[in-house]
């Protein structure tokens, strides 16, 4: 079964951590990355760019309105994940306990559902 483990990140935390620690952190998930691949857990993981670099999209009638993002009225922004397959909730959760970053912000893993048409839609279309 895959997960998707969200790395939230704090505003507060950016620019907490010294350009040494932020490096030693950054090794860390690289050695965690090694080991998921190794037992073949992992599927992908990155880190996303920091928010000043996104924007945000929402319904606006017949258009769409585009903001700064990637607020979402908190002061947590999603800053990288990782999709693993695991077999229950339980064992993603050991797993997402591990990511480095979850010493710094919140992990959230959310089971990834699987998409497919059913017969009767697929022949409708």
């Amino acid at each position: 079964m895959r997960f998707l483990c969200q790395i939230y990140t704090s505003v507060d935390v950016d620019g907490r951590l010294t350009p040494n620690e932020m490096n030693h952190l950054i090794g860390e998930h690289f050695v965690f990355d090694e080991g998921l691949r190794r037992d073949g857990t992992l599927i992908v993981s990155d880190a996303l760019e920091l928010r000043n670099k996104s924007i945000v999209i929402r319904p606006n009638g017949d258009t769409f309105s585009i903001t700064d993002g990637p607020f979402v009225e908190t002061k947590e922004y999603l800053a990288g994940f990782y999709l693993i397959d695991a077999p229950d909730l339980d064992s993603a959760t050991d797993i997402a306990k591990r990511i480095p970053s979850a010493r710094y912000g919140a992990i959230e893993i959310r089971p990834v559902r699987i998409l497919t048409l059913r017969g009767d839609l697929a022949e409708e279309g």
